[in-house]
């Protein structure tokens, strides 16, 4: 009785485990599969009379060393400057952001560059966002993180879109860039690429997205409407694209990889994992928050849940690689059960593949050098970086169940501008221009 009840749990966990690694792989190529969904999103070819006012929220802290580049870049976008307003907030403390800051703006001498200061708590992204928002006034709210690497024509695309479509909301691409800096980076890297090229579309579809931290662009009046952040969330981007998406609003994604924005990877494995466990945790809480549950459809409330629940997901499964492999070594099965036991590790390899082919598109639209030494690193780390997943996804279940929220911030080096001279190869099609 005791053997036919293993036998059972090992069925059903390999076939569990089969059925969401081939759910994740169909997410990673739900665009490449169908050309035609990705096409759809891509920039406009041409550009609309600038119509919409632009307020870019730089929230940052201790980012004395990237700031002041990223401010630059912002406003000197090609966007009519009575249109456009940058603010950089900071907390009082952070004299040195804020010297550099202001040493940008002094040097733009605009009055619509400007450093905002707060002296209360708490200290947070989310609370920065919400000091920005009372503080500005254009109608269409957007946020860029202090290392960002912006193109310079993002606000006419987004102009274009809005108008185009009267979309409310829209996300457009980001793109870690060094994918050489680490062995675990260039995992990193082919995560954004597989989620903004293809995942994040499937979830605009569904009406169900969590939107990213940065390069979303949110009508004033909707984010008003919700309160703002959460500054008790650690994931605010995802909390708030929960929430709009609750109320109905439909968000546009536009996409495509001359135009996402550009950024680095967390410089060492420390940094790593305590970035994914702030966002795994922030995942937790807003499955907490049980916004979720006001989905109208059920399918959007299952693949709410099935997303906000994936830390779990990810824990579990790096418990299980040991007692798999223990099992391998040790235990008996039948030959059809030990078949499907082993179906997950199948999942797992063609998971592998499609990262491999990414890997070599996104070296191929970034018009990188792809090295055999990369390929090595990339095929040897693979299993490790899972671990590191894993590692992350546990230790934010051990701080959400210990009450630990405090932010850990991920310090910026500016590791992506090294690669500024290499521009993508792959074109959208057509002159832009004003029409």
């Amino acid at each position: 009785m005791i053997e036919t009840t293993i036998h059972v749990a090992i069925a059903a966990v390999s076939l569990i485990l089969t059925g969401q690694g081939a759910f994740t792989l169909y997410l990673m190529l739900y665009t490449w599969a169908r050309p035609e969904r990705l096409a759809k999103t891509c920039s406009p070819d041409m550009y609309r009379p600038p119509r919409l006012r632009f307020t870019a929220l730089l929230p940052a802290r201790h980012e004395q060393e990237v700031i002041a580049q990223t401010v630059r870049r912002v406003w000197e976008a090609d966007y009519p400057k009575e249109f456009l307003e940058v603010a950089v907030i900071c907390s009082h403390d952070d004299t040195e952001t804020i010297a550099e800051a202001q040493r940008a703006a002094d040097e733009i001498g605009h009055p619509n560059v400007r450093v905002l200061v707060f002296d209360d708590q708490p200290v947070n992204k989310q609370h920065g966002l919400n000091v920005g928002l009372r503080e500005t006034n254009h109608e269409v709210i957007t946020i860029f993180d202090s290392e960002d690497d912006v193109h310079p024509e993002i606000f006419q695309i987004i102009n274009a879109v809005m108008q185009r479509e009267g979309a409310n909301i829209v996300q457009a691409g980001v793109q870690l860039m060094d994918y050489g800096s680490s062995w675990f980076a260039i995992h990193n890297v082919l995560e954004y690429f597989f989620w903004f090229k293809s995942r994040l579309h499937f979830h605009a579809r569904t009406g169900m997205v969590t939107l990213g931290g940065n390069t979303v662009f949110m009508k004033r009046d909707l984010i008003e409407s919700v309160g703002g952040w959460d500054e008790k969330c650690l994931t605010e981007d995802a909390d708030i694209g929960i929430r709009l998406s609750v109320k109905g609003e439909r968000i546009s994604v536009t996409y495509d990889a001359e135009h996402a924005t550009r950024e680095e990877t967390p410089p060492t494995l420390k940094s790593f994992i305590k970035q994914r466990t702030r966002w795994n945790q922030g995942f937790l809480q807003v499955l907490a928050k049980k916004d979720w549950r006001q989905f109208p459809r059920l399918s959007q409330r299952v693949f709410a849940w099935y997303t906000l629940t994936y830390p779990f997901v990810q824990a579990f499964v790096g418990l299980l690689w040991g007692v798999a492999l223990v099992m391998m070594l040790v235990v008996e099965l039948p030959v059809v059960l030990a078949m499907i036991s082993l179906l997950p590790l199948y999942i797992l390899v063609f998971q592998l593949v499609a990262n491999l082919v990414g890997l070599f598109e996104f070296t191929k639209v970034y018009n990188m050098r792809l090295r055999v030494r990369d390929i090595l690193v990339f095929i040897v780390g693979f299993m490790p970086y899972q671990t590191l997943l894993s590692l992350g996804a546990l230790r934010a279940i051990y701080r959400e169940f210990r009450g630990m929220n405090n932010w850990e911030k991920t310090e910026h080096t500016g590791a992506h501008r090294q690669h500024e001279a290499s521009q993508p190869v792959v074109q959208t099609g057509g002159v832009r221009q004003a029409a």
